[in-house]
């Protein structure tokens, strides 16, 4: 059962259409006409939303005729209906098709019923037809049998001479195959010894390529006592009488004192005793480090600001030096010393502890992904309509297509703000593997989104297309594999070098 039937001109003037259910389908003849019409792909059907719709082309009125049926329906009718709706439209308004008298009322419901039972007819007689096996007389062998017993008149019949050549050329070609099997078999004898004859090679070869130490003509060493000695009647015990002079051994040795390593505590010396609580002796050699100013902060009382501000003095000043902004360090100081007024300190609790985990809690929390996107998307938008400010771009750069949490921030963002653009960014660059990169970011948010109609990418972006010169194939599979348009190319690093596509010249460049 057709869900759909209709006849439109190359133009976009739907000239007669039929519809068997309630629901709109526009969206399905549009999304065929842009991802497959338009495109000129080498198909004639296409699956969108459930529904799979199969067309037809008459080039001569320039018509286009379009079915459409569910999915799960194996209907092997429609392309014989296809073929005779065609033939009935053109024999009827054939006057009306040459003229391109398009906007007049056509009565074509009792011809579109009548061939529609006539293709479901016929459509159910062969799906009962026993599928029969082909006889002998069909079949190549046959033919071959039958014409080679026939002779026909004003044939050549093949002479001797040509017999002779074609005994000789499938015997040379039997001998040659003889010879490459030989072949074979004596590789497959020869090349393990052939590998252990390379790997001796190449092993004797790195014995001769080291490199020995030289000998120079007055050294020596103690291995060569032995060949230098020339003493007469030498007992064999001779090593066991020599005694080495000991007596010099150890009178060179002196006290070197060690390297003074300046401590990183130093600098801070001074203001100790300012901001000390409690500070018991101890052995313990000091630490070095950032957070070493308090480690003689140790007590169980409140914490006041009194307390705590000298050391986060010092902390702004750290965090200056290791080019932190230096509103933002007054900013962080602030909210470390906001958590720590009124802490109760524990007996062996530090306010070195103490700042370090605070800082450390504050830092994790503004480097961390975890920011809720859409609802930052959402109020900046809110912010341009009350400013009235035309346009909201929303640059959502360093998602990885792979990434699933990023993906799916990023399907929730488009599904809560329903922007009227999704661009996608991609390299000219990186060739093929930007296609790999826009192929599944379309894929992530088909997968990802929860409606029925997912908003997928609507155009590229092309960047660096200024360093490509005439490599422009990129631009090619892109448009072909999404088959949505290049909207802007970048040439530069801001806004006015955006420029748009010349398709002519990227033509151009792609042919010569």
């Amino acid at each position: 059962m057709l869900d759909l039937f209709t006849i439109f001109s190359k133009g976009g003037i739907v000239l007669w259409c039929f519809q068997s259910t309630s629901h709109i389908l526009t969206s399905s003849v549009n999304a065929l006409i842009q991802n497959v019409i338009l495109q000129e792909r080498p198909t004639n059907t296409y699956a969108y939303n459930g529904l799979l719709l199969q067309y037809k082309l008459d080039n001569e009125f320039d018509l286009v005729f379009v079915a459409a049926y569910q999915k799960i329906l194996q209907l092997s009718y429609v392309d014989k209906f296809l073929n005779d709706i065609q033939l009935e439209f053109r024999d009827k308004y054939k006057n009306e098709l040459a003229d391109k008298r398009y906007f007049q009322e056509l009565d074509f419901s009792q011809t579109f019923k009548s061939v529609l039972q006539r293709s479901e007819a016929w459509g159910k007689s062969q799906s009962k037809l026993p599928k029969q096996m082909r006889t002998f007389d069909k079949s190549d062998k046959s033919k071959k049998t039958v014409s080679s017993m026939i002779e026909r008149k004003g044939e050549e019949k093949p002479t001797k001479k040509d017999k002779k050549k074609e005994m000789l050329f499938k015997h040379r070609l039997h001998w040659l195959n003889l010879r490459m099997a030989q072949l074979m078999i004596l590789w497959l004898q020869i090349e393990p010894n052939l590998h252990k004859r390379w790997l001796k090679r190449r092993k004797g070869a790195q014995e001769k390529a080291s490199k020995k130490p030289r000998v120079w003509d007055l050294g020596g060493t103690s291995k060569d006592l032995e060949s230098l000695e020339r003493t007469v009647h030498r007992p064999e015990d001779a090593k066991s009488h020599f005694t080495p002079d000991t007596e010099m051994v150890g009178q060179m040795q002196g006290s070197i004192k060690d390297l003074e390593v300046e401590s990183s505590d130093e600098e801070f010396e001074e203001d100790e005793n300012e901001y000390v609580i409690e500070q018991p002796e101890s052995k313990k050699p000091a630490k070095g480090g950032m957070f070493s100013i308090f480690k003689g902060l140790v007590g169980s009382k409140n914490l006041t600001l009194a307390d705590v501000n000298p050391a986060l003095e010092k902390l702004k000043d750290h965090l200056i030096a290791k080019n932190v902004a230096s509103d933002i360090a007054i900013k962080l100081c602030d909210s470390v010393a906001a958590k720590l007024e009124g802490k109760v300190l524990g007996t062996f609790d530090s306010v070195a502890t103490i700042v370090k985990n605070t800082l450390t809690d504050s830092l994790v929390q503004i480097l961390r992904y975890g920011k809720y996107a859409a609802g930052i998307a959402m109020e900046a938008i809110k912010f341009a309509r009350d400013t009235k400010v035309d346009v909201v771009l929303i640059d959502t750069a360093g998602r990885m297509q792979d990434n699933e949490p990023l993906m799916r921030a990023l399907t929730k963002l488009i599904k809560v703000n329903e922007p009227d653009l999704v661009l996608f960014v991609g390299e000219a660059l990186v060739g093929n593997e930007a296609v790999d990169q826009l192929v599944k970011f379309n894929h992530a948010l088909a997968d990802y989104s929860t409606n029925a109609n997912p908003h997928l990418i609507d155009g590229i972006v092309l960047t660096k297309f200024d360093t490509i010169d005439d490599k422009v194939g990129a631009a090619i599979s892109m448009t072909y594999i999404t088959g949505q348009p290049i909207v802007f190319v970048g040439t530069g690093q801001t806004y006015t070098d955006l420029k748009a596509l010349n398709v002519k010249a990227v033509v151009h460049s792609l042919m010569k």
